[in-house]
């Protein structure tokens, strides 16, 4: 069995070795900075430990394992053009380094890079987990949209916020698993119980990914913290406070997220304030677990011995911070 390690580092020399039209060189050369800039290369690693999980030989799985990194890629392209992000993993962003027309160029292009990874994917499955990740990646793009229909929205339910997250992160995660299995060999029913195991994953991360923008530990999570705050992000804290508030407290929140410029240090201290309050981290975290319990039920139930799941279970640990 493969760890995450060797992994990565197959993912990486795989991406290295694509191939690339090169007659227009600056349509290529941002595809190759923002895929130099690492990153954890989750999917693919999801992808390869879910085929390894079935089968000893991952070859198969490595060429459609670069294109949904690829496609991520892609995403992230486009995000901080929307975001106007100036700085990704520590690097000028790709409109920054270059402009924004070249960003959009170059990451249309990604996209179709990463249809042609897996169209190097074993004839007998090709069609199959192609449409799984192309039905993945339109997700991706709704989940997206609904995140900026969400920040003009006054109100944001927290059905309407899980739903986002489940498709603008967690629907990738899901297909990642499930391509993985069933280019390694498992059965459908497996396949569906690692999808569904990713999914939960996915949900639970986002959430958590959520809490230690409010409450982690700068030192160690290399976040800014409040940086949701500042921004007014409506993250899951946000619209949990304002389903649980009334009268003046909810009166406060509406004002610190309205969008008028207000000291970042006072502004996060008070909107943290009343978080605790109303016990909003308790709420967050409960919910984040409930969703890793259902991941972890979901993995026991895939029929492989135990000792095959004991990479895929520490990574997925690693990463919502559990030890397995």
């Amino acid at each position: 069995m493969y760890n995450p390690s060797e992994l990565r580092d197959i993912v990486d020399k795989t991406l290295i070795n694509l191939s690339y039209n090169t007659e227009a060189s600056r349509l290529i050369d941002p595809v190759k900075y923002i895929l130099s800039l690492g990153g954890k290369r989750i999917r693919p690693i999801l992808a390869l430990m879910a085929c390894n999980l079935f089968n000893d030989k991952i070859d198969d799985a490595l060429f459609p394992a670069a294109g949904l990194e690829v496609f991520h890629n892609f995403t992230l392209v486009h995000d901080d053009i929307m975001d106007k992000a100036p700085v990704r993993r520590g690097f000028p962003t790709v409109h920054t380094k270059w402009d924004i027309n070249q960003a959009v160029l170059s990451g249309d292009v990604m996209s179709f890079i990463a249809n042609e990874c897996f169209m190097l994917a074993p004839g007998n499955i090709f069609l199959r987990i192609f449409r799984i990740f192309n039905k993945a990646a339109i997700e991706v793009c709704v989940g997206q949209q609904l995140d900026i229909d969400y920040e003009k929205s006054v109100i944001v339910t927290e059905k309407e916020y899980l739903r986002m997250i489940e498709l603008k992160t967690a629907a990738l995660l899901a297909a990642s698993v499930r391509i993985g299995a069933l280019i390694g060999g498992s059965s459908d029913k497996d396949a569906d119980l690692l999808y569904d195991f990713g999914r939960n994953m996915g949900l639970a991360f986002q959430i958590q990914d959520d809490i230690l923008d409010a409450w982690g530990d700068t030192k160690i999570f290399g976040k800014t913290q409040g940086g949701d705050i500042v921004s007014n992000k409506k993250t899951f804290p946000f619209i949990k406070a304002m389903e649980l508030s009334t009268g003046e407290i909810r009166k406060q929140l509406q004002i610190l997220f309205s969008g008028q410029e207000m000291d970042p240090e006072p502004k996060i201290r008070k909107v943290m304030e009343l978080y605790d309050q109303l016990n909003i981290r308790g709420i967050s975290e409960s919910l984040a677990n409930d969703f890793i319990d259902k991941a972890f039920e979901c993995l026991g139930k895939v029929n492989v011995d135990e000792k095959r799941k004991k990479e895929l279970t520490g990574l997925a640990g690693s990463l919502i911070g559990r030890s397995y």
